[in-house]
């Protein structure tokens, strides 16, 4: 791997994020609950991603050596959606996002256990500074909701970290976007009967929009972008570079939401960005000469 293609993977992984916060604040505007907004969300990429498999000729098949894994990671999607939603909903944008962005010290704390590397500390502390600053920046919300909130979103946060670990392996033998499409359809595909069974009213025609946005951009082309990065750059890294999210999510919640962040929620916003860029320069571009 170039130097420059270094740079483009890091870019890529960067636009997913931001897109990732973007899915925070429309889940926040949409008034469905978060089991339709989660199936409507997969059901939407899975359809994209199908069409761009067929525009490229590529087989939708899932290959029988990484069918579980694949299937598997479809329910973990649609686990992590859905704590992540119902935590936006039971509390707020920052609430949702800091537990979610806890996903950096799960996999500091379990890929050493699934792949045999050491555990450097530098990793150790940029993820505990992620940390620091994520929890300031929830300190503002209502102390009542913000616990209960939380959990859900840290649980989001496991959940997709286990997902984050179980993508290196997959990307490994099967091409990204077959990766993406199997794993929005599997989502879909298990949340189906629940909907069908709690009978679920339809959303209205705004709902129906947002959620297509959030299929379309924040779902098909972010997570298409972020296993396509997974496959040039190492899992811890781009777990902290996804502690970028709550920044992008509070931005785009001040501007489209006008939820304006308080001081405390700037001050951890701004540990984030430290701990995150520091992460990306203490883990150096490879050489051009090497493979």
């Amino acid at each position: 791997m170039t130097a420059r293609t270094y740079r483009v993977a890091l870019v890529e992984l960067h636009l997913a994020v931001l897109l990732f916060g973007l899915a925070a604040v429309l889940g926040k505007a949409i008034t469905a609950g978060a089991l339709l907004i989660v199936f409507g969300r997969s059901a939407v990429a899975a359809l994209t991603l199908g069409l761009g498999l067929k525009l490229q000729r590529q087989s939708l098949s899932l290959p029988q050596a990484s069918r579980a894994g694949l299937l598997a990671s479809g329910v973990l999607l649609a686990i992590h959606w859905l704590a992540f939603f119902h935590a936006i909903n039971l509390s707020s944008v920052a609430v949702g996002v800091i537990g979610y962005a806890t996903a950096p010290l799960f996999v500091v704390m379990l890929e050493p256990l699934v792949s045999g590397t050491r555990l450097r500390p530098v990793d150790s502390l940029t993820a505990l500074a992620v940390l620091l600053g994520l929890f300031l920046v929830a300190a503002p919300d209502d102390a009542s909701t913000r616990l209960t909130a939380l959990g859900w979103a840290i649980f989001s946060g496991f959940s997709f970290a286990l997902l984050t670990l179980l993508n290196r392996h997959l990307v490994q033998g099967v091409s990204f976007l077959r990766v993406a499409f199997c794993q929005q359809a599997g989502a879909s595909a298990c949340l189906l009967p629940v909907v069908i069974l709690l009978r679920e009213p339809l959303p209205g025609a705004r709902d129906i929009l947002l959620i297509c946005i959030l299929g379309l951009a924040c779902s098909a082309l972010a997570q298409t972008l972020f296993v396509k990065s997974l496959g040039r750059l190492r899992a811890q890294l781009a777990s902290v570079v996804s502690g970028l999210e709550p920044v992008y999510a509070i931005v785009l919640a001040a501007l489209l939401l006008g939820d304006r962040p308080a001081g405390l929620t700037l001050l951890g916003a701004g540990i984030v960005l430290l701990a995150v860029t520091a992460a990306t320069r203490l883990h150096p571009a490879p050489r051009a000469s090497d493979p």
